[in-house]
């Protein structure tokens, strides 16, 4: 009975984290676009006096999106038309079943892996689960019977077919070098070092792979410069243009999940996945006090930076709008110092007490699923700065990238790789 209960708060973190992310990753667009575009952003949405800098727009559009008729057209098909959007964001969220966000914890005799499953073909169920996404997009362009609806789901599923070709293809490297396929064991091999000081990362060790597979990976969730399945300008929404209500948001709620799924998968396997560069587990969990002091420590001074950085935003908006969202900063920055307040309290109270062994493995592990949790957060911000940055390419670029540049940059890449460890005897 404990096994089950493990397995199933495993997954509630994981999938819990994943869709916690959604909202702070749409309030990330809105909010870097605007930044990038200079202007403010959404600021009007509010419940009485609060705003939360714009993030009540995703209360509001949640609202928005449950009171709203779920349209179907009579000329549908009923039945694909309404399975359809269920079937990617499935797929999705199960996928994340296999990613690691921590080493193994071990505590009152039990060993614990930070996985839903542990399965020794970890990424290649990744990539078999996420290609049946292309059934939604294809189910729901074909069901809507509609011509830009079918043009949009057929460029999705050449595309997805396209693309996830060389996606595999740049992680067989990888695999040579890390010899396994387990999630676990290549974030485990990226926690040596190179030449005695360079972290053995996968993005070190196979720089090409990283960079087609982060292309492969952009172009599978359909964001910009890749966004041809939905080309607003040329084929209205595309495969999603005659759904509404909850079953659209379905779609634009599995296109920010896939985001997460890709960003976790690049750290996984280029960027050290829950290693802390230069502390093993058995260092972390042999310094445990001192990590915990540390963590504490840069939470509070991380806290204090952002109260700064509000009290700067809010002297940029004063007098700005000639309400209550010129003291939004103010607000804010206050709240950021009662966290760097509480940090600090919570440090001084640390720096004379002993952890027991069981709390300093806890400790260990925080560590690392802080480590994983920012790097991801990272990566979700590249695919946010990247749609905000380049254009859209044309189909006929789009195809020719995949089929003529990436591939053979692909099973060159695998050729190297052999001949490289051939000569090193690995």
């Amino acid at each position: 009975m404990a096994d089950y209960a493990i397995i199933f708060g495993k997954a509630v973190f994981i999938w819990g984290f994943a869709l916690t992310l959604l909202p702070l990753l749409i309030w990330f667009e809105r909010k870097g676009a605007a930044f990038i575009q200079d202007r403010a952003g959404p600021n009007r949405a509010a419940i009485g006096p609060i705003r939360l800098g714009g993030f009540i727009h995703n209360i509001a559009d949640v609202v928005k999106l449950l009171m709203k008729e779920m349209m179907i057209p009579p000329h549908v098909n009923r039945l694909f038309f309404t399975v359809a959007p269920f079937i990617g964001f499935t797929f999705i969220l199960g996928a994340f079943a296999v990613v690691p966000w921590a080493d193994t914890l071990v505590i009152g005799g039990r060993t614990i892996t930070m996985q839903v499953a542990n399965l020794n073909a970890g990424v290649l169920f990744i990539l078999a689960v996420t290609s049946l996404n292309v059934y939604g997009i294809v189910l729901a362009g074909w069901a809507s019977n509609n011509k830009f609806a079918l043009m949009g789901g057929l460029r999705a599923s050449a595309q997805m077919f396209s693309y996830e070709i060389p996606l595999g293809l740049a992680l067989v490297g990888t695999f040579m070098v890390f010899g396994t396929v387990q999630l676990n064991e290549i974030v485990r091999g990226q926690g040596e070092l190179l030449f005695g000081f360079l972290p053995r990362w996968g993005i070190f060790v196979q720089p090409l792979g990283f960079l087609l597979f982060t292309i492969a990976a952009f172009a599978e969730t359909n964001r910009n410069p890749f966004d041809l399945p939905e080309g607003e300008s040329e084929i209205v929404a595309g495969y999603h243009v005659e759904y509404s209500g909850m079953r659209f948001a379905l779609f634009y709620m599995g296109e920010y999940v896939a985001i997460v799924l890709a960003s976790a998968m690049i750290v996984t396997l280029f960027f050290g996945g829950w290693q802390v560069p230069y502390l093993g587990t058995d260092q972390l969990v042999a310094h445990a006090d001192t990590v915990l002091r540390v963590m504490l420590a840069g939470g509070g001074a991380g806290a204090v930076m952002m109260a700064m950085i509000m009290f700067a935003y809010a002297r940029r908006l004063k007098g700005g709008f000639g309400d209550v969202r010129d003291y939004e900063g103010h607000v804010l920055a206050v709240l950021s110092l009662v966290v760097a307040v509480a940090m600090f309290v919570l440090l001084y109270m640390a720096l004379g007490s002993q952890l027991p062994a069981w709390g300093a493995r806890a400790i260990a592990s925080v560590a690392q699923v802080s480590a994983f949790v920012i790097k991801t957060l990272f990566w979700c911000w590249v695919f946010i700065w990247v749609r905000w940055t380049l254009p859209r390419f044309r189909y006929d670029q789009l195809m020719r990238l995949g089929w003529k540049t990436m591939i053979p940059l692909a099973l060159a890449n695998v050729l190297v790789t052999g001949l490289v460890l051939l000569r090193l005897g690995m």
